[in-house]
């Protein structure tokens, strides 16, 4: 995103250069950009930070930009209390976000991006394509405001919502630094997850970093011919490219992947598909008598319209799964959270979109 107002995205510093731009831009003592830090990680607005000076306060406002999200339209499911949050960006555009609550505490399933160019074809996000990367501040700033708004604790993230993470490399490495500094959210590597569509050369460079986080793969597919008519990223990495490049990334960091497959009837869910994607992971994975972990997390396709995609039934869904079980791989069936107010990502934005044309 271009910074037309030349002011400073100061969420988007880390501690340390916010240290600096405390002392060199704002000439304060050091100490205050600790101040600042905390009230930012708490969705404070700059002219509410009381224990600062009216003074400083303006300088504040004079030379940085505030770019939280602001609430524009939110959800609740009545059945499992899932929270869908509609956010609006500092220059118009909305992405989405949802909190979903378990036993073990509060996951938020954050955008990365606005839009994607991926084209995933079972994928509302991807519609009308991508308009922009969002920054640092956009992403730990989906976090905070949910977290305020409501009122708990947020521990876990998931990088699943609208765009795609490794598409938008840099911001979301500093993000994960950002939102795991102890004295902001405190939120871990290892509570974080980030699902990619496969971009290749991009998880040999995070393999580098040697993050502690989950990556997810979204394979959707055991075959080339399958997964690029569902995925156009397949005709640039193949499906061995990418499990290649998935064996070398568990070889360097010994984290655990996960496989994520979306079953859509009559295109990718029978037996002779488990089959061979049993015999793909297992073959490509562990034929060097690799102990690596798999686990396949089977998603009924969420049925947009655009797709034409529908629903595998129960009874397939289940022997899919047992078959995957049969040959030695973890299998588990997505519960689908927060039904009655569509929780999957991308169709609260493309509906804000289509409205907003039609005005």
């Amino acid at each position: 995103m271009i910074n037309i107002s030349k002011k400073t995205d100061i969420l988007s510093l880390m501690p340390k250069e916010l240290e600096v731009f405390v002392t060199e831009e704002l000439g304060e003592p050091k100490y205050r950009a600790k101040q600042i830090f905390s009230f930012l990680c708490k969705g404070v607005a700059f002219s509410e930070m009381s224990s600062l000076s009216k003074g400083l306060r303006q300088k504040i406002e004079e030379k940085c930009e505030d770019r939280m999200p602001i609430i524009e339209k939110k959800l609740v499911s009545a059945i499992d209390g899932t929270v869908k949050y509609l956010f609006r960006l500092i220059d118009g555009n909305c992405i989405e976000t949802v909190v979903m609550k378990y036993n073990h505490g509060n996951t938020v399933c954050i955008s990365s991006q606005v839009g994607c160019r991926m084209g995933c074809r079972f994928c509302a996000s991807t519609i009308g394509g991508k308009v922009r990367d969002l920054e640092p501040s956009e992403l730990i700033g989906q976090v905070i405001m949910a977290q305020k708004d409501m009122g708990e604790r947020i521990s876990n993230i998931v990088m699943m919502g609208i765009g795609e993470p490794l598409d938008n490399f840099d911001n979301v490495v500093k993000f994960l630094a950002l939102v795991g500094c102890e004295s902001g959210l405190n939120i871990g590597y290892r509570h974080i997850s980030l699902s990619t569509c496969g971009i290749v050369d991009k998880i040999y460079k995070l393999a580098e970093l040697d993050l502690p986080i989950t990556l997810s793969i979204s394979l959707h597919a055991p075959d080339d011919e399958t997964r690029s008519q569902i995925m156009p990223i397949n005709n640039k990495w193949g499906v061995k490219e990418l499990l290649c490049a998935c064996r070398d990334y568990y070889a360097k960091t010994k984290r655990r992947l996960s496989f994520e497959y979306t079953l859509i009837s009559g295109k990718n869910d029978s037996q002779k598909n488990a089959e061979n994607l049993a015999s793909v992971l297992n073959g490509e994975l562990r034929s060097r008598g690799d102990t690596m972990p798999i686990h396949v997390n089977l998603i009924p396709v969420n049925e947009v319209k655009e797709s034409g995609f529908v629903r595998s039934g129960d009874a397939q869904i289940k022997a899919f799964a047992a078959h995957l079980e049969k040959r030695g791989i973890r299998a588990t069936i997505r519960r689908k959270l927060g039904p009655d107010i569509n929780a999957s990502c991308g169709q609260l934005r493309r509906e804000s979109v289509e409205n907003n044309t039609e005005r």
